[in-house]
């Protein structure tokens, strides 16, 4: 399918009421993270569904709908890049990684970054310097300093700890919510694995962690240990 077929059938699913919700919901008022940003009104797991109907769309198919004002087009480009990212080779596999960190400034929002970021460069950098991550979290935008954090998903779930505690070192001053719950949500899977690691870590930082990343990486801890924890007596 190319970019054009793939925009007109999105915009046949569009949901006006839904659109409008979505708006309030991703903060695109003025000064809010979203700014701007507009909505068709279709549901992810629609979209999902369109996703894996689809034939093959190439890269540059996938650049332009990158480039479309409507967040749900940015979405399927980037589960188009996923999907693809998965079944490629490695040739293929490297021009995925290189047009999405070239694109970064159209993976503007959360639930983009989300979708996307450790299935294709947390995977890309499985075996590779992973030294890109370390700029990103340095970054101005808090979206690329999200894609650094987010990409770790795929070395916690191989038990491979040490990119996230140290990303969660250098971002643990950040002052945008969005990566305090990006931080504490990577903590918190590390937890799950090995909570040792999680709570050695958490002994050295609590106290000065910003509140949201403390509370997301410990939100599955008995409750009077969560207590302790959020009243600094541990």
């Amino acid at each position: 399918m190319t970019a054009q077929e793939i925009s007109r059938l999105l915009k046949s699913l569009a949901d006006p009421v839904r659109a409008e919700h979505s708006g309030r919901y991703f903060k695109t008022g003025p000064g809010e993270y979203g700014e701007g940003d507009r909505f068709l009104g279709v549901r992810v797991p629609d979209l999902r569904a369109q996703v894996n109907k689809c034939g093959a769309v190439s890269l540059e198919d996938i650049q332009a709908l990158l480039m479309s004002d409507f967040h749900e087009e940015r979405l399927f480009a980037l589960l188009l890049l996923v999907r693809k990212f998965a079944k490629g080779d490695e040739k293929e596999k490297t021009a995925i990684y290189n047009l999405y960190l070239k694109n970064t400034h159209r993976i503007n929002n959360w639930d983009l970054v989300d979708s996307s970021a450790s299935y294709i460069v947390g995977s890309y950098l499985e075996s590779r310097d992973r030294r890109i991550l370390y700029k990103l979290a340095k970054s101005a935008s808090v979206w690329e300093r999200r894609i650094a954090v987010i990409s770790t998903f795929q070395f916690i779930g191989n038990n491979q700890f040490d990119d996230a505690l140290k990303l969660a070192g250098q971002l643990l001053e950040d002052e945008h919510d969005l990566i305090h719950k990006a931080v504490g949500w990577m903590l918190r899977e590390i937890g799950k694995r090995n909570m040792a690691v999680e709570k050695a870590y958490l002994l050295a930082h609590y106290k000065k962690m910003p509140r949201t990343m403390l509370r997301y990486a410990i939100e599955k801890f008995p409750e009077q240990e969560r207590k302790k924890y959020l009243m600094g007596e541990v």
